[in-house]
This record gives C-alpha cells, sequence and structure tokens, in this order.
C-alpha cells in the first residue's frame, strides 16, 4: 500500500476521473450504448485521448442523444482491439456495484474492517453507487474470486463480477431513468491496495480463498459451482429481504451468457431458495411422523 498522505476529497471532471484511474499512455475501452435505438459501439484508444477535449466533447454529444457512457475498469495490452480476459494488461481495480440499499452499504463500507476505504465513490442515480479500489498485484482469477466475495458479502450485484466490467463515466447523465440524473464521483483516497488490505468472510462461497497464492490456478478443495453459487446467493438475498423479483434479474443479468434461458434458470433458482427458506423457518410438525404421534398417544 503506498504511504498513508494526507488527502482531500475531491469531485472529479470526467476527464480527471480517466486519468486518475490510467496512466496516460494505457489502453482503455469506453463504451456507448444506446437503448433506445439498440446501439452499442466500443472503442479502445490511449487515456489522454479519452480525457482530451475533443473526445469529451463527442462523448457528450453521444450522451445528449440518449446513449449512456461507460469505462472498461482495467487497462488493455498493446495490440489487442477487444474487452476479453485475454486482452488485459493488468487488474487495476476492484469495485462493487450498489442497487440496493446503496446508501447503508456505503456507510458500511467507509468504516469497514473487511475492506479499506474506497478510492472512488459514484453516484449513479438516487440511492445507487459504483465503489472502486485502486489495486495492485493481482490475477484476473485473484481479481475475480474479490469481486465475488464482496459482491455475495456486502449486497452489491453479482453481475459486476467480472475483470472486464465497464462502469459509468461521470459528468453524464444515466439514460436508463427517466429523469435526467447526471453521474457524479468523489475521490476519497489516491493510496494503491493489495488484497491483503480485504478481509472478506471464509464462510461466503463466493469470498476469495488462498488469494494470496501467486498460482492463483489451484481450485480450493470444496470448490462449488456456480449453480450452487447462485443458489446460495439467492438464500442469503431472500433472507436480508431483497425483493424476489430483483434477485431473480441480478441472477439472470449475471448468466445471461451461459444459459440458453437465464430468467428461466433465475427464476427457478430463486423459486427452490424460497422453498427452502420457507422449510427452515417452518415448525417441527410432530405427527407427521406416526411412530412419534403413537409414542404421544400411550
Amino acid at each position: 500500500m503506498t504511504s498513508a498522505a494526507s488527502f482531500t476529497r475531491k469531485s472529479l471532471t470526467a476527464s480527471e476521473y480517466v486519468l486518475a484511474l490510467f496512466a496516460p499512455t494505457d489502453n482503455v475501452a469506453i463504451l456507448v450504448r444506446n437503448r433506445w435505438l439498440g446501439q452499442t459501439l466500443q472503442r479502445i484508444t490511449k487515456a489522454e485521448l479519452i480525457a482530451a477535449p475533443e473526445f469529451q466533447s463527442i462523448l457528450l454529444e453521444q450522451n445528449q442523444s440518449g446513449a449512456d457512457i461507460f469505462v472498461g475498469m482495467n487497462p488493455i495490452k498493446d495490440g489487442t482491439y477487444g474487452r476479453t480476459k485475454q486482452s488485459l494488461k493488468e487488474i487495476r481495480h476492484v469495485y462493487l456495484d450498489l442497487d440496493h440499499n446503496g446508501d447503508q452499504v456505503l456507510k458500511v463500507l467507509r468504516t469497514s474492517l473487511e475492506t479499506p476505504p474506497p478510492n472512488f465513490v459514484l453516484n449513479t442515480s438516487p440511492g445507487k453507487y459504483q465503489v472502486v479500489w485502486r489495486i495492485e498485484g493481482l490475477t484476473v482469477e485473484q481479481a475475480e474470486a474479490l469481486l465475488h466475495g464482496m459482491a455475495s458479502h456486502l449486497g452489491g450485484d453479482p453481475a459486476a463480477t467480472d475483470a472486464t466490467r465497464v462502469l459509468r463515466v461521470p459528468g453524464f447523465a444515466n439514460r436508463k431513468l427517466a429523469k435526467e440524473f447526471v453521474v457524479q464521483v468523489i475521490q476519497e483516497t489516491h493510496k494503491i491496495y493489495s488484497v491483503r488490505d480485504f478481509n472478506i468472510p471464509e464462510e461466503s462461497p463466493e469470498a476469495p480463498r488462498h488469494l494470496g497464492d501467486s498460482h492463483g490456478s489451484h481450485r480450493p478443495t470444496g470448490h462449488r459451482s456456480q449453480s450452487e453459487r447462485d443458489w446460495a446467493y439467492a438464500k442469503r438475498a431472500l433472507a436480508r429481504g431483497d425483493n424476489p423479483e430483483t434477485v431473480i434479474q441480478r441472477i439472470a443479468d449475471f448468466r445471461a451468457d451461459d444459459k440458453p434461458d437465464p430468467s428461466y434458470y433465475a427464476r427457478i433458482t430463486v423459486t427452490k431458495a424460497q422453498d427452502t427458506l420457507k422449510q427452515a423457518a417452518a415448525p417441527e410438525h410432530h405427527d407427521a411422523n406416526p411412530e412419534y404421534g403413537a409414542r404421544e398417544m400411550s
């Protein structure tokens, strides 16, 4: 971790944010998505070009025409033109997408012993946030284990747990909303963290295990399949009071790339989790056992 020099919290413009995330010569993915037109455009270029006034003017024009603006959170290798795990140069950031109880979770994060203070907090819509930590020394697998663990334990969006994720850029309106809301970001520290600064409980099925292992490719004993993780996540989310339809949508979004019908899969998973919770909460009925009932009556 860097030395704990004093730092004053400050709001950043889009250009300042991009250059706070990346070195000027880093290759960075910018994604422009217009849901109304069904168009998604991605460009990979230098951070210093993205931060330049000319490029920002183009993004603003796209935003005013109804498009949302996103940035990839980890730099891309030279000579590659896709946003895949194989194309990532290194892991530079980990993050949480807080779309449920955002104000409450954010308050916990800022004083938590399980996660260090975040570097950047983006307010993406009323009560919803994207929280970003600068980090170094992680493989892609280690980073995604940490992303899964934080989302599971802290109630973040499980769909935002891949290393190639794009998050919103401040200074541009969130076009998913009926009423215009301009995304804002606060930089809260300039520290750079390591995995040892994160203390996500081991009992969470998605929690990172052996993250300090530089090999990172060895699965721990008792490794669970993603379907088991989805079911465990559904039980935890329902138990803490999350809306079942919201849980279904989160799981469907997360499994959109590997399930032929992710919505059906998610609904079945949540229904089974609901049944399990109901059975656990139901009082024991002794008369269901004929032998037990006979002894009671004798």
